[in-house]
């Protein structure tokens, strides 16, 4: 047998690497990152993360102790420009402090973005401190949501919600009758409405539900994609998924 040893040619550069961490139980956050980013000199990497059921403030932020082991397997030893964090109820149960520690201890190069936070700092690039929430939650989450908001100084006009206890059924939830519960929240006096969680079908109604109510709407998935794509220094204009991409 005659062997033919050819040298290798490596690529001498890569795309922006997105690093994201999703719930083992969300059936809907990588479809939305790929609806956005799909066609898009950007590469995904996913890792799943261990969650609990029934959602409590102590299952969400027990979570936070397997981020590093489970950041440390997305593209072991090589570089992430930014990891996103999935888990909006779970950020701010952990803090955010805590899970960008954790992110760092295993890629300290990264940009650390999380739901919650990217929701803040679209709030701030809007000019908006005045909102309506929509959460799928149980009543005691809610209230650590909403006092994540306000010590933000973001007031709340209303929260409605569905008072769910498992990510499982979060996720099953039905886009159809959430578009119809969403269009009827009584939004006066706020200026945008968020929808909190990451296993929400709420990114593919955005648009439609942003030209019915005349207001702004945010959502988990959807700020957390934006944040990301800032981190990275993405600027190509991006339609059809809300005002947000192009402010």
């Amino acid at each position: 047998m005659k062997l033919n040893k050819v040298e290798p040619r490596y690529i001498s550069k890569s795309n922006p690497r997105i690093g994201l961490i999703t719930l083992g139980s969300d059936f809907r956050i990588e479809k939305d990152f790929s609806n956005i980013i799909y066609g898009r000199d950007i590469d995904l990497y996913v890792n799943r993360i261990h969650c609990y059921n029934p959602l409590t403030n102590e299952t969400l932020a027990k979570m936070a102790d397997d981020i590093t082991e489970v950041t440390k397997d997305i593209l072991p030893d090589q570089k992430i420009d930014c990891v996103a964090y999935g888990c909006t109820s779970g950020t701010v149960a952990a803090g955010y402090d805590t899970i960008k520690e954790k992110v760092h201890l295993a890629k300290p190069e990264a940009k650390v973005t999380t739901p919650i936070t990217s929701a803040i700092n679209a709030l701030k690039v809007l000019g908006i401190n005045k909102i309506s929430i929509f959460t799928p939650y149980t009543k005691i989450i809610n209230d650590s949501v909403v006092n994540y908001f306000e010590k933000k100084n973001i007031i709340i006009n209303s929260l409605t919600y569905f008072d769910i206890d498992s990510d499982l059924d979060i996720g099953k939830v039905d886009e159809g009758y959430l578009f119809e519960v969403l269009s009827k929240i009584d939004l006066e006096g706020s200026e945008a409405l968020f929808v909190s969680c990451t296993a929400l079908p709420v990114l593919s109604i955005i648009d439609k539900l942003e030209k019915k109510i005349n207001k702004i709407v945010l959502s988990s998935n959807q700020t957390l994609i934006w944040d990301s794509l800032n981190a990275i220094n993405y600027k190509e204009k991006i339609d059809g998924f809300g005002k947000l991409f192009n402010s």
